[in-house]
């Protein structure tokens, strides 16, 4: 007789028609799990014993593969047709059309705003753009040559002294204000990372700027008493690529955000978590690898070279491949755009030459193809910011930048799922069994 799971909050009695049926040939018995938006609940597993004080099957998923932690409204990825969506919107349609902050209230509140929620955003937004005085003082603590990422790090986490209000994480009211210091502030730390690292007074932020425009003055104007006119091109092309970089589903820094969250830490030390995530050359500094590797190339005519070590396996080709895009990510082919219209103010980065020509043998080779490798949002962004005159140093930080928003968007849905626990992974224990120390101790001093 086929084993039913238990009918209860955790493991739900199956529908026949959208169910599992799963043998176990240790004790021949048949379980049914119910199928649920294509997943199983790993939970189901626990009933298949071998004996009443067998503790169940586990699901054993190193780095979480094929595992889902949450069920969310937010992102959509169909990484073999290259689809992304916030909100059910192709990125398509919204990256350079939208604003980032219009995207970043999507990403929020589930809907785009009308015109009074617009407006009551910018507000919010624009006038928390301040720091505490004192965090100006932390900051200049930092050695001289204090990596810009790490800063932010640390200054995030920071933060979460100065608003202790923070931690009434179930106040509705509360909850929304921490949201908009946080996408408020980031800039501004961010800059003050930068200012700090090349031995520049802070510049403050502008309320009469916006936010991109805002950031780049906060970066490049010399002085309070020199004028500083933003360019609008670069403007808009930092903001198309702060709405490209804003979500990307539950990628490592955003599971860090909710893996901290879920504990009920307030949203400042979570963002900390996750930005300490991003911080890691395999996810926020992966656009900086890819500068060094076409600087390295140096010309296009030494691009075969690279395309045979990377076969022959004795290095890796950076900004190609994905863990959930299988085909084109869709946000590389906006970059191209976004970096021709940098170009064409800040003139043409020379490493471009050098990514096209790599882009189009690697495209035509079968090793890559079969290996769906293909450009990744990581392989373009970095030149473009090289073009706008950002440091390799802040690459990461750019990064962390608009996926606040994502990440608060993340931490809040989190916040608000009833079926969310505070996370807690299991193992599976490979150590020796129990043993005993039958050695006499040693005489020695306590």
């Amino acid at each position: 007789m086929p084993v039913r799971a238990p009918a209860d909050a955790t493991v739900p009695s199956p529908d026949p028609k959208r169910s599992l049926t799963v043998t176990d040939q240790r004790t021949q018995r048949e379980y049914i799990l119910a199928i649920e938006d294509g997943a199983v609940r790993a939970t189901g597993l626990r009933q298949i014993r071998t004996s009443p004080d067998d503790f169940g099957l586990l699901s054993y998923d190193p780095a979480f593969q094929n595992t889902a932690s949450c069920r969310s409204a937010i992102t959509f990825i169909d990484g073999d047709a290259g689809i992304l969506r916030y909100r059910g919107y192709p990125i398509e349609e919204i990256a350079g059309r939208r604003t980032y902050l219009e995207v970043s209230y999507l990403l929020i509140h589930g809907d785009f705003p009308t015109r009074t929620e617009l407006d009551d955003w910018l507000h919010h937004i624009t006038h928390h753009t301040m720091v505490h005085e004192n965090v100006k003082k932390f900051m200049d603590g930092f050695h001289h040559d204090a990596h810009p990422m790490g800063m932010m790090v640390s200054t995030l986490a920071a933060l979460s002294t100065f608003y202790p209000e923070a931690k009434q994480i179930q106040d509705s009211v509360l909850r929304e204000r921490q949201i908009h210091r946080l996408v408020a502030k980031i800039p501004t730390i961010a800059a003050f990372a930068y200012r700090h690292s090349i031995g520049m007074a802070y510049i403050y932020p502008s309320n009469d700027l916006g936010y991109a425009a805002n950031f780049l003055s906060m970066m490049y104007r010399p002085s309070w008493t020199t004028g500083y006119d933003p360019s609008p091109v670069l403007a808009k092309a930092l903001d198309t690529l702060f709405v490209l970089h804003a979500d990307h589903e539950q990628n490592c820094s955003t599971s860090a955000m909710r893996t901290v969250g879920s504990s009920y830490a307030d949203p400042y030390v979570c963002a900390s978590a996750a930005a300490a995530a991003l911080y890691g050359p395999l996810h926020g500094g992966a656009n900086e690898q890819v500068v060094r590797m076409l600087q390295e190339i140096g010309s296009k005519e030494n691009v075969p070279k690279l395309i045979r070590q990377v076969k022959a396996g004795k290095r890796r080709l950076m900004g190609f491949g994905h863990r959930v895009y299988k085909s084109y990510d869709p946000r590389a082919r906006i970059v191209q755009k976004v970096a021709e219209s940098v170009f064409s103010e800040m003139g043409r980065n020379p490493l471009i030459d050098i990514a096209l020509e790599l882009e189009k043998v690697a495209l035509s080779d079968d090793y890559f193809i079969k290996r769906h490798l293909y450009p990744n949002v990581d392989f373009y962004s970095g030149i473009t910011y090289q073009a706008m005159g950002f440091p390799t140093d802040m690459f990461p930080v750019l990064f962390a930048i608009p996926r606040m928003s994502g990440w608060l968007a993340q931490w809040q849905e989190m916040i608000l799922d009833e079926e969310q626990k505070i996370a807690r992974p299991r193992q599976l224990y490979v150590g020796p069994p129990e043993r005993h120390d039958t050695a006499k101790p040693a005489s020695r001093p306590v």
